[in-house]
């Protein structure tokens, strides 16, 4: 990211590394001092109004929580970016854990912008309990003669927004890379914080999900992964979704 443009990207949707519960075919190298490094840059290259949604979880060693992800999300405010949303990435199946605490079925998806979000498409799939009823509602404001009060019809939404805790099966499948996120999850956030003909990025690409879900989305794409054998998974998975001609993958 230190060679890329600064404000170069509309939305970054990524997944970094826990702590150290995987290796990624020995080729981890994961810390503090590196995970500051990559939000600052990340910073650097997130365009005003532009948002980076980090789907992050902890670790427990010794019995106790690491808290990585809450040093990461409180870090990211000190580099500038606004904590835009707190969401949960909640796991259909059941997880594992500790015998001494109840099974963690949930990751964290903060949801960072740089200034206020220049594009806000809320998913509208939450059954409205009063959804089709007329109601009468007390109307606010002052009305061109002066008066103020009075009450108004309206008809309730089928669907309101939905809440900010999304729930997914765990991605996977058939592929080789030992930590694939659903495809859904990346395709409700670009859906969410861009618009069609955006470029977004995942600076941890492993088997290309975000790049699949963003060009079957008509966005752009970048993306970086430094184990080949993933790269290669990635690219065979985009291509497969690319319009000819429209699109260049390399490797660097």
């Amino acid at each position: 990211m230190k060679a890329m443009k600064p404000e170069t990207f509309d939305l970054t949707v990524t997944s970094p590394p826990y702590d150290n519960l995987r290796t990624y075919e020995g080729s981890l190298q994961w810390n503090e001092e590196i995970w500051k490094q990559v939000l600052e840059q990340l910073y650097r290259v997130t365009k005003q109004g532009g948002v980076v949604v980090w789907v992050v979880g902890d670790a427990t060693v010794k019995g106790s929580e690491t808290g990585t992800s809450f040093k990461q999300a409180l870090y990211a405010k000190e580099v500038g970016f606004n904590l835009h949303d707190t969401m949960i990435y909640e796991k259909a199946q059941a997880c594992f854990g500790s015998n001494k605490c109840y099974l963690q079925s949930f990751e964290f998806m903060f949801v960072f912008s740089k200034a206020s979000p220049k594009v806000i498409n809320h998913i509208r799939d939450r059954h409205n309990v009063r959804g089709g009823v007329s109601e009468s509602t007390v109307s606010t404001g002052v009305k061109p003669d002066g008066s103020t009060g009075g009450r108004k019809n309206r008809t309730a939404d089928v669907y309101g927004k939905r809440k900010n805790i999304w729930k997914y099966g765990v991605g996977g499948g058939k592929s080789k890379h030992p930590a694939v996120f659903p495809e859904a999850l990346a395709s409700d956030h670009i859906k969410s914080w861009s618009n069609k003909g955006d470029l977004v990025f995942d600076p941890f690409m492993g088997s290309g999900t975000t790049g699949k879900m963003a060009i079957q989305l008509n966005r752009r794409f970048v993306g970086v992964e430094k184990v080949y054998d993933y790269y290669a998974i990635a690219k065979e998975r985009i291509m497969k979704n690319d319009i000819p001609n429209q699109m260049s993958l390399e490797l660097t």
